[in-house]
């Protein structure tokens, strides 16, 4: 299954995620910066929802408040949401 979210506070601006049941198959990170996005996304691919949630959510890039990968585990939390 294909989710897209839209990120709010950061460079990036898209994240197009592919799920497999409860398992992250890929990762494409639109916008932001290169390096870092792609190197999250081969983190995360084959890893579980919910483990990739519990190591990303709340970190921060600066002041913004919220990264990309704060981004990606909110996006993983509105795409539970959507299958309850």
């Amino acid at each position: 299954m294909e989710y897209r979210y839209k990120t709010s506070g950061v460079c990036s601006q898209e994240m197009i995620i592919q799920i497999e049941k409860d398992i992250i198959k890929k990762v494409t990170i639109i916008g932001g910066c290169a390096g870092n996005t792609k190197g999250v996304s081969k983190l995360v691919e084959g890893m579980k929802i919910d483990d990739v949630i519990n190591k990303l959510k709340g970190i921060l890039c600066g002041s913004k408040g919220t990264s990309c990968p704060d981004q990606l585990a909110r996006a993983l939390e509105k795409f539970k949401e959507s299958c309850n």
